[in-house]
């Protein structure tokens, strides 16, 4: 029989047991944010039928789609979490409350070229609040706070939430007589990444006059402290309906943002922002980390007029974010803004003699029944072998079980980093390691 040589297949991320700590941990503390803001865990399967997920329409969505069949099944594997979020709020939509907020953290799979940091299985971490005909503005003020709390409990000091909104930018284009904005938007969205001169290019190139091209740059150059942007946009009297809803709009989000209390610092609006996704119709957002500026944006999102149009009548607003946690984990470990401890999951590990293996079994059934996170070596082994195991595994201390600890029921507790000993009592072990 030959021997296959192991290898993953490119575009898939698969990393070894402490770095899997350190985005276990990340995802966990995403989690708990979500949860604490009232956002209700959901989880869509990973296949769906091939006509729900591309009920909008081909284009690069159907190149990208893992797409096959079983029997007379056509399916696919999901490419994001909002198609799914759709199908599911139409499907169990008498048995939901509205709004309904929800969250979901999962893979989803695109067939695009493998690159460094782009993948073709990643994880995203989603929150939508989506409403029933209407949604308060309330909900779009408080997507930022969900992200400013988010990333300061991963350790984050200094970010800024970039806040837009597409009507802005849409009125203020047909003020300009442009009549069909979207490859505007799309080209405004390419400033940080080609630059001023290209955006002007692209703009030129979609039929828009050079004039009005350097008219939009100046426009979107505009800057500030939010109440100073939000006064040079009046002060600009567009008489455009679309820009002044805009306007009043994000008026409206950002005294909902300061009625939640969190640093005005950690946010502004940035006339840039527009979200190159056709379908978000108002507010838009985007967060980049100050001190590393080249990783990009880590985390966008925004408003919405309809979820579902392409499964039912109803009309289904939404607001919402993603976190691409899979991207986001590979560029903060390359830049080593993060890093992976040697640390162990466990507090204390047993290692039994061999003879006392028994007993050994026994106490970490006692220990774990009171809540210690404990583990034991169970192979038989020289001594200088089990203790290498403890150093490999990074355990902070470790007890040695013979028959003497057996008989009476006291341990000697040694600390391997420093090497120290201290005896110790069962009622003391659990006193000091317990949950």
């Amino acid at each position: 029989m030959s021997i296959v040589k192991p290898s993953t297949l490119p575009g898939f991320m698969e990393l070894l047991p402490q770095d899997q700590i350190l985005f276990n941990e990340i995802r966990d503390i995403i989690k708990e944010n979500y949860e604490k803001h009232g956002f209700l865990p959901i989880d869509t399967p990973v296949i769906e039928k091939s006509e729900v997920l591309l009920a909008k329409g081909g284009g690069e969505t159907e190149k990208q789609i893992y797409r096959f069949e079983k029997g007379s099944t056509d399916m696919s594997l999901r490419f994001d979490l909002t198609v799914p979020l759709a199908r599911y709020t139409v499907e169990h939509f008498n048995e939901l409350s509205f709004p309904f907020k929800r969250y979901q953290i999962g893979k989803v799979y695109r067939g695009e070229k493998a690159q460094k940091g782009r993948f073709r299985e990643f994880y995203q971490c989603d929150i939508d609040t989506i409403g029933n005909g209407e949604l308060s503005l309330v909900n779009d003020a408080e997507i930022p706070v969900v992200i400013f709390h988010t990333f300061k409990d991963l350790g984050f000091s200094d970010f800024t939430i970039h806040i837009n909104n597409r009507k802005i930018l849409k009125g203020f284009f047909s003020s300009l007589n442009i009549e069909d904005s979207t490859d505007a938007l799309r080209a405004v969205d390419k400033l940080e990444k080609i630059g001023e001169e290209a955006v002007i290019e692209e703009l030129v190139a979609s039929g828009i006059d050079e004039e009005s091209a350097k008219k939009i740059i100046e426009f979107i150059k505009i800057d500030g402290s939010v109440d100073e942007v939000i006064e040079s946009l009046r002060d600009l009297s567009i008489e455009d309906e679309i820009f002044k809803t805009g306007l009043s709009e994000i008026t409206e989000v950002i005294g909902y943002i300061r009625d939640f209390g969190i640093d005005e610092e950690s946010y502004k609006i940035d006339l840039k922002i527009a979200r190159g996704l056709d379908y978000y119709t108002g507010t838009v957002y985007e967060t980049t980390l100050d001190k590393y500026p080249e990783i990009g944006s880590v985390c966008s999102g925004g408003r919405y007029d309809n979820l579902a149009s392409n499964y039912t009548d109803m009309v289904l607003p939404g607001v919402g974010i993603s976190i691409g946690l899979s991207r986001l984990f590979y560029q903060l470990n390359e830049a080593k803004i993060i890093e992976s401890e040697n640390k162990s999951l466990f507090d204390l590990l047993i290692i039994p003699m061999d003879d006392c293996i028994s007993e050994g079994i026994k106490l970490v059934s006692e220990l774990r029944e009171k809540k210690v996170r404990v583990d034991i070596y169970t192979e038989f082994a020289k001594l200088k072998k089990k203790f290498k195991f403890a150093d490999q595994t990074a355990v902070p201390y470790v007890i040695v079980v013979g028959e003497n600890e057996i008989k009476n029921r006291a341990y000697s507790l040694k600390n391997m980093k420093s090497g120290e000993q201290v005896e110790i009592t069962f009622d003391e072990l659990v006193e000091k390691f317990k949950g």
